[in-house]
Protein backbone atom coordinates (compact mmCIF):
# COMPACT_ATOMS: atom_id res chain seq x y z
CA UNK A 1 0.00 0.00 0.00
CA UNK A 2 1.55 3.26 -0.92
CA UNK A 3 2.02 5.53 2.01
CA UNK A 4 0.11 8.88 2.66
CA UNK A 5 1.75 12.42 3.69
CA UNK A 6 -1.70 12.42 5.41
CA UNK A 7 -1.91 9.19 6.92
CA UNK A 8 -4.29 7.83 4.35
CA UNK A 9 -3.98 5.38 1.32
CA UNK A 10 -4.81 6.93 -2.37
CA UNK A 11 -7.81 4.91 -2.17
CA UNK A 12 -11.17 3.91 -2.57
CA UNK A 13 -13.27 5.13 0.29
CA UNK A 14 -14.93 1.77 -0.11
CA UNK A 15 -12.27 -0.72 0.09
CA UNK A 16 -9.51 1.58 1.66
CA UNK A 17 -7.20 -0.37 -0.73
CA UNK A 18 -4.64 1.66 -2.98
CA UNK A 19 -5.98 2.88 -5.90
CA UNK A 20 -3.37 2.66 -8.34
CA UNK A 21 -2.02 -0.46 -6.69
CA UNK A 22 -5.70 -2.24 -7.12
CA UNK A 23 -6.40 -4.13 -10.34
CA UNK A 24 -7.81 -2.43 -13.06
CA UNK A 25 -11.55 -4.21 -12.27
CA UNK A 26 -11.58 -3.23 -8.84
CA UNK A 27 -10.51 0.52 -9.19
CA UNK A 28 -13.76 3.01 -8.38
CA UNK A 29 -13.83 5.60 -10.81
CA UNK A 30 -11.70 8.49 -8.91
CA UNK A 31 -12.64 12.06 -8.95
CA UNK A 32 -9.74 14.35 -8.95
CA UNK A 33 -11.64 17.54 -7.47
CA UNK A 34 -11.49 20.90 -5.81
CA UNK A 35 -11.06 24.66 -6.22
CA UNK A 36 -8.21 25.57 -9.21
CA UNK A 37 -5.98 27.30 -6.31
CA UNK A 38 -6.22 27.40 -2.44
CA UNK A 39 -8.94 29.80 -1.67
CA UNK A 40 -9.99 31.15 2.02
CA UNK A 41 -9.72 28.09 4.13
CA UNK A 42 -13.36 28.10 5.56
CA UNK A 43 -13.76 27.62 1.50
CA UNK A 44 -11.64 25.04 0.80
CA UNK A 45 -13.20 22.98 3.69
CA UNK A 46 -16.48 23.56 2.33
CA UNK A 47 -15.79 22.48 -1.10
CA UNK A 48 -13.58 19.31 0.26
CA UNK A 49 -16.68 18.12 2.33
CA UNK A 50 -19.24 18.54 -0.26
CA UNK A 51 -17.47 16.54 -3.36
CA UNK A 52 -15.83 14.37 -0.26
CA UNK A 53 -19.36 13.12 0.95
CA UNK A 54 -20.80 13.15 -2.71
CA UNK A 55 -18.22 10.77 -3.54
CA UNK A 56 -18.80 8.37 -0.52
CA UNK A 57 -22.32 8.33 -1.07
CA UNK A 58 -21.45 7.01 -4.66
CA UNK A 59 -18.65 4.81 -3.49
CA UNK A 60 -16.56 7.02 -6.03
CA UNK A 61 -12.86 7.48 -5.16
CA UNK A 62 -11.70 10.86 -4.37
CA UNK A 63 -8.35 13.47 -3.88
CA UNK A 64 -8.87 16.90 -2.97
CA UNK A 65 -6.75 18.85 -5.62
CA UNK A 66 -5.87 22.35 -5.21
CA UNK A 67 -2.46 24.44 -6.31
CA UNK A 68 -0.75 26.12 -4.02
CA UNK A 69 1.36 28.23 -6.87
CA UNK A 70 -0.39 28.97 -10.34
CA UNK A 71 2.64 30.01 -12.02
CA UNK A 72 1.48 30.48 -15.52
CA UNK A 73 -0.89 32.62 -15.47
CA UNK A 74 -2.47 35.14 -18.30
CA UNK A 75 -1.45 38.19 -16.63
CA UNK A 76 1.70 39.24 -14.16
CA UNK A 77 -1.45 40.86 -11.79
CA UNK A 78 -3.34 37.89 -11.44
CA UNK A 79 -3.69 35.82 -8.22
CA UNK A 80 -1.13 33.21 -7.71
CA UNK A 81 -1.53 31.31 -4.46
CA UNK A 82 -0.25 31.37 -1.25
CA UNK A 83 3.39 29.63 -2.02
CA UNK A 84 4.76 26.70 -1.69
CA UNK A 85 5.59 26.76 2.29
CA UNK A 86 2.21 28.07 3.43
CA UNK A 87 -0.11 26.41 0.75
CA UNK A 88 1.74 22.64 1.10
CA UNK A 89 1.03 23.20 4.63
CA UNK A 90 -2.38 24.74 4.40
CA UNK A 91 -2.83 21.21 1.73
CA UNK A 92 -1.77 18.94 4.54
CA UNK A 93 -4.36 20.32 7.06
CA UNK A 94 -7.12 19.71 4.66
CA UNK A 95 -6.11 16.25 3.98
CA UNK A 96 -6.20 15.76 7.59
CA UNK A 97 -9.56 17.30 8.25
CA UNK A 98 -11.38 16.10 5.75
CA UNK A 99 -9.93 12.36 6.20
CA UNK A 100 -8.53 12.41 2.38
CA UNK A 101 -6.02 12.05 -0.12
CA UNK A 102 -4.64 14.93 -1.41
CA UNK A 103 -2.49 16.49 -4.82
CA UNK A 104 -0.62 19.57 -6.22
CA UNK A 105 0.94 20.31 -9.24
CA UNK A 106 4.54 21.11 -8.86
CA UNK A 107 6.42 23.40 -11.44
CA UNK A 108 10.06 23.46 -10.81
CA UNK A 109 12.23 20.22 -9.77
CA UNK A 110 13.10 21.62 -6.09
CA UNK A 111 9.53 21.78 -5.20
CA UNK A 112 9.47 17.98 -5.66
CA UNK A 113 10.91 16.52 -1.56
CA UNK A 114 8.77 18.95 0.00
CA UNK A 115 5.51 18.69 -2.25
CA UNK A 116 5.79 14.82 -1.58
CA UNK A 117 6.06 15.42 2.07
CA UNK A 118 2.62 16.97 2.49
CA UNK A 119 0.46 15.36 -0.54
CA UNK A 120 -0.02 12.73 -1.92
CA UNK A 121 -0.09 12.38 -5.65
CA UNK A 122 2.11 15.12 -7.49
CA UNK A 123 0.73 17.00 -10.42
CA UNK A 124 2.67 18.07 -13.15
CA UNK A 125 1.36 20.46 -15.35
CA UNK A 126 0.57 20.49 -19.05
CA UNK A 127 2.82 22.98 -20.18
CA UNK A 128 5.51 21.42 -18.30
CA UNK A 129 5.39 17.48 -19.76
CA UNK A 130 8.31 17.16 -21.37
CA UNK A 131 10.63 19.33 -19.01
CA UNK A 132 12.62 15.73 -18.15
CA UNK A 133 14.29 17.14 -14.87
CA UNK A 134 10.77 17.75 -13.26
CA UNK A 135 9.55 14.48 -14.37
CA UNK A 136 12.43 12.52 -12.85
CA UNK A 137 12.44 14.79 -9.64
CA UNK A 138 8.88 14.11 -9.47
CA UNK A 139 9.13 10.49 -9.99
CA UNK A 140 11.88 10.05 -7.47
CA UNK A 141 9.64 10.92 -4.36
CA UNK A 142 7.83 7.75 -4.62
CA UNK A 143 4.53 9.65 -5.03
CA UNK A 144 2.38 8.75 -7.70
CA UNK A 145 2.34 10.89 -10.66
CA UNK A 146 -0.05 12.18 -12.74
CA UNK A 147 1.22 14.04 -15.93
CA UNK A 148 -1.50 16.18 -18.15
CA UNK A 149 -0.59 15.71 -21.57
CA UNK A 150 0.67 18.59 -23.41
CA UNK A 151 -1.81 20.48 -25.53
CA UNK A 152 0.75 20.58 -28.34
CA UNK A 153 1.19 16.66 -28.09
CA UNK A 154 0.08 13.85 -29.46
CA UNK A 155 -1.20 10.96 -27.29
CA UNK A 156 1.09 9.05 -28.88
CA UNK A 157 3.78 11.12 -27.57
CA UNK A 158 3.24 10.53 -24.06
CA UNK A 159 4.86 7.58 -24.12
CA UNK A 160 8.30 8.91 -23.85
CA UNK A 161 7.03 11.11 -20.67
CA UNK A 162 5.70 7.34 -19.52
CA UNK A 163 9.14 6.56 -19.93
CA UNK A 164 11.05 9.48 -18.16
CA UNK A 165 8.86 8.66 -14.94
CA UNK A 166 9.58 5.02 -15.04
CA UNK A 167 13.74 5.94 -15.46
CA UNK A 168 13.41 8.11 -12.37
CA UNK A 169 11.47 5.17 -10.32
CA UNK A 170 7.72 6.00 -10.74
CA UNK A 171 5.76 3.03 -9.99
CA UNK A 172 2.53 4.10 -10.25
CA UNK A 173 1.59 7.09 -12.84
CA UNK A 174 -1.14 8.88 -14.89
CA UNK A 175 -2.15 10.35 -17.47
CA UNK A 176 -4.34 13.31 -18.08
CA UNK A 177 -6.42 14.28 -21.26
CA UNK A 178 -6.85 18.52 -21.16
CA UNK A 179 -7.88 19.41 -24.52
CA UNK A 180 -5.76 19.97 -27.61
CA UNK A 181 -5.19 23.16 -29.65
CA UNK A 182 -6.88 23.83 -32.51
CA UNK A 183 -6.02 27.64 -34.17
CA UNK A 184 -5.90 29.98 -31.80
CA UNK A 185 -8.63 30.56 -28.26
CA UNK A 186 -9.82 27.34 -29.09
CA UNK A 187 -9.25 23.51 -27.45
CA UNK A 188 -10.97 20.60 -28.42
CA UNK A 189 -11.12 16.91 -27.29
CA UNK A 190 -10.06 13.71 -29.45
CA UNK A 191 -11.91 10.80 -27.93
CA UNK A 192 -9.77 8.32 -30.42
CA UNK A 193 -6.83 10.07 -28.83
CA UNK A 194 -7.99 9.29 -25.42
CA UNK A 195 -8.52 5.62 -26.41
CA UNK A 196 -5.23 5.48 -28.04
CA UNK A 197 -3.75 7.01 -24.79
CA UNK A 198 -5.34 4.58 -22.38
CA UNK A 199 -3.55 1.86 -24.23
CA UNK A 200 -0.18 3.19 -23.18
CA UNK A 201 -0.10 1.17 -19.91
CA UNK A 202 -1.54 3.92 -17.45
CA UNK A 203 -4.59 4.92 -16.20
CA UNK A 204 -5.75 7.95 -17.84
CA UNK A 205 -8.02 10.60 -16.24
CA UNK A 206 -10.26 13.31 -17.74
CA UNK A 207 -9.83 17.26 -17.10
CA UNK A 208 -13.57 18.14 -17.57
CA UNK A 209 -12.98 22.53 -17.20
CA UNK A 210 -9.54 22.86 -18.10
CA UNK A 211 -11.15 21.07 -21.55
CA UNK A 212 -13.78 24.11 -22.10
CA UNK A 213 -11.08 26.77 -22.01
CA UNK A 214 -10.16 29.74 -24.46
CA UNK A 215 -7.10 30.09 -24.06
CA UNK A 216 -6.17 33.84 -24.16
CA UNK A 217 -9.54 34.62 -25.46
CA UNK A 218 -10.69 37.34 -22.30
CA UNK A 219 -7.14 38.94 -23.28
CA UNK A 220 -5.71 39.73 -19.68
CA UNK A 221 -7.71 36.02 -18.48
CA UNK A 222 -8.56 32.96 -20.37
CA UNK A 223 -11.89 32.21 -21.18
CA UNK A 224 -14.19 29.58 -21.47
CA UNK A 225 -16.92 27.24 -22.02
CA UNK A 226 -18.19 26.09 -18.62
CA UNK A 227 -21.73 24.99 -19.45
CA UNK A 228 -20.12 22.32 -21.99
CA UNK A 229 -18.01 20.20 -18.86
CA UNK A 230 -20.86 17.74 -17.64
CA UNK A 231 -20.89 17.13 -21.45
CA UNK A 232 -17.37 16.12 -21.77
CA UNK A 233 -17.66 14.24 -18.08
CA UNK A 234 -20.22 12.14 -19.32
CA UNK A 235 -18.44 11.36 -22.68
CA UNK A 236 -15.06 10.85 -20.86
CA UNK A 237 -16.39 8.22 -18.57
CA UNK A 238 -18.60 6.19 -21.37
CA UNK A 239 -15.16 5.98 -22.96
CA UNK A 240 -13.99 4.27 -20.24
CA UNK A 241 -11.32 6.93 -18.86
CA UNK A 242 -10.14 5.94 -14.89
CA UNK A 243 -10.63 9.08 -13.59
CA UNK A 244 -12.33 12.74 -14.05
CA UNK A 245 -10.62 16.06 -12.87
CA UNK A 246 -12.58 18.99 -12.46
CA UNK A 247 -11.96 22.14 -10.88
CA UNK A 248 -15.58 23.71 -9.10
CA UNK A 249 -16.31 26.62 -6.62
CA UNK A 250 -19.42 27.92 -4.73
CA UNK A 251 -19.40 30.64 -6.18
CA UNK A 252 -17.33 30.80 -9.55
CA UNK A 253 -17.47 34.20 -10.29
CA UNK A 254 -15.47 35.19 -7.24
CA UNK A 255 -13.06 32.05 -7.17
CA UNK A 256 -9.23 32.93 -7.56
CA UNK A 257 -8.15 31.13 -10.70
CA UNK A 258 -9.92 30.05 -13.81
CA UNK A 259 -13.09 31.44 -12.73
CA UNK A 260 -14.35 31.47 -16.56
CA UNK A 261 -14.50 27.42 -15.97
CA UNK A 262 -15.16 26.26 -12.53
CA UNK A 263 -18.17 24.42 -12.02
CA UNK A 264 -20.94 25.54 -9.53
CA UNK A 265 -19.96 23.44 -6.18
CA UNK A 266 -23.64 23.03 -5.94
CA UNK A 267 -24.29 21.57 -9.26
CA UNK A 268 -21.27 18.93 -8.88
CA UNK A 269 -23.34 16.34 -6.75
CA UNK A 270 -25.95 15.72 -9.57
CA UNK A 271 -22.96 15.54 -12.19
CA UNK A 272 -21.08 12.80 -9.93
CA UNK A 273 -24.68 10.92 -9.84
CA UNK A 274 -24.62 10.47 -13.61
CA UNK A 275 -21.22 9.58 -14.24
CA UNK A 276 -21.32 6.93 -11.36
CA UNK A 277 -24.56 5.88 -13.54
CA UNK A 278 -22.56 5.35 -16.68
CA UNK A 279 -20.09 3.83 -14.89
CA UNK A 280 -21.83 1.30 -12.99
CA UNK A 281 -24.02 0.92 -16.93
CA UNK A 282 -20.80 0.27 -18.45
CA UNK A 283 -18.20 -1.79 -15.82
CA UNK A 284 -14.76 -0.74 -15.44
CA UNK A 285 -12.53 0.03 -18.31
CA UNK A 286 -10.20 -2.78 -19.73
CA UNK A 287 -6.57 -3.13 -18.11
CA UNK A 288 -3.98 -0.92 -18.86
CA UNK A 289 -1.66 -2.49 -21.18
Amino acid sequence: MLASATGLPVSSVVTQTSWFSAPPAKRPLLIIAGPCVLEEPEINLRIGRTLRDACRALDLAFVFKASFDKANRTSATSHRGPGARDGLRELAAIGRELEVPVTTDIHDPAQAEDAAAHVDLLQIPAFLCRQTDLLLAAAGTGRPVNVKKGQFMSPGEMEHVLGKLRQGGCRHAMLTERGTFFGYHRLVNDFIGVGDMMQLGAPVCFDVTHSTQLPGADRAATGGRPERAPLLARAAVAAGVHAIFLECHPDPTRARSDASTAQPLDGVPDLLRSLAAIRAALGPPAPER
